[in-house]
């Protein structure tokens, strides 16, 4: 098969924020690109939002899915394979997997990696990576910020919760901004436990929006303000998910067998 009909297409949400972008979106798509350099790489962002701000304020333009669904098919790719850079299974992975497959028979093969968290060897590696990241002491406490969705996918934020504690990191916290786990519930844990410190970061690809003003910001709503209105002395890390080496290598996994499923039915 000519290489130049094959494609990665790689989908995310999508940031405004140049610098996480560069460090984590931009970051993953280089290593699958070099990973698998006989594969044309593609970008496809989900938020029609945060697309039409980058094109306003910095003349970047980057397709939605169909968009580019539409393009590798003007670019003659037979041969697909779509990366999303979501952390569930939610709601912006099922409109992806929609669209995707609205495709199927305009492409000879599609294969679809998983997101970041979509088995239980998943959630194992999430754990370390993210403990052996950020390594709060014994006495502080980690709060990691999770985006939370109305999708049942939003059940991974509070199994991971307990799966930190039941693997020894008793001080490793989950919660969401849109759903639960609830600051509500954090604040309530944190009293008990009385940390010296409260560490925040965020549980999402990018250190964007969210992480920059609901976690850190100084309005008073934030999660920082409102832990420190408690008494905590809080310390802040903007650091996507994307910019930890062991999760970009779970993706890289998640792109791997779905070469190896593609691979698999071209030969049939």
């Amino acid at each position: 098969m000519d290489n130049k009909r094959k494609a990665i297409l790689v989908v995310s949400f999508g940031t405004s924020y140049s610098e996480t972008r560069k460090k984590t979106i931009e970051q993953i798509e280089k290593e699958i690109g070099n990973a698998f350099p006989e594969y044309a790489l593609y970008r496809a962002w989900t938020s029609g939002m945060i697309r039409k701000k980058l094109l306003k304020r910095d003349g970047i333009f980057i397709a939605d899915v169909r968009g580019a669904m539409e393009q590798m098919k003007a670019d003659g790719i037979t041969d697909l394979i779509v990366q999303p850079t979501h952390v569930l299974n939610g709601i912006e992975n099922d409109l992806m997997m929609e669209t995707v497959l609205s495709y199927e028979n305009q492409f000879a093969h599609i294969a679809v990696g998983r997101p970041l968290l979509s088995s239980q060897e998943d959630h194992d590696r999430v754990v370390e990576a993210v403990a052996g990241e950020l390594c709060p002491a014994s006495s502080e406490a980690l709060v990691l910020m999770g985006h939370g969705t109305e999708h049942f996918a939003n059940s991974v934020y509070a199994a991971l919760d307990y799966q930190f504690k039941d693997t020894g990191y008793r001080n490793i916290f989950m919660g969401t901004v849109e759903a639960y786990p609830t600051f509500e519930s954090l604040l309530r844990q944190l009293k008990e436990l009385k940390p010296e410190r409260v560490i925040l970061a965020p549980f999402m690809i990018v250190a964007g929006d969210h992480a920059t003003n609901d976690l850190s910001g100084e309005e008073p709503d934030s999660w920082k303000s409102q832990f420190e209105e408690a008494g905590f002395s809080v310390r802040c890390i903007l650091k996507g998910l994307g910019e930890y080496p062991a999760i970009r290598n779970i993706f890289l996994d998640h792109v791997s067998a779905a070469v190896k499923d593609l691979e698999e039915r071209t030969k049939m």
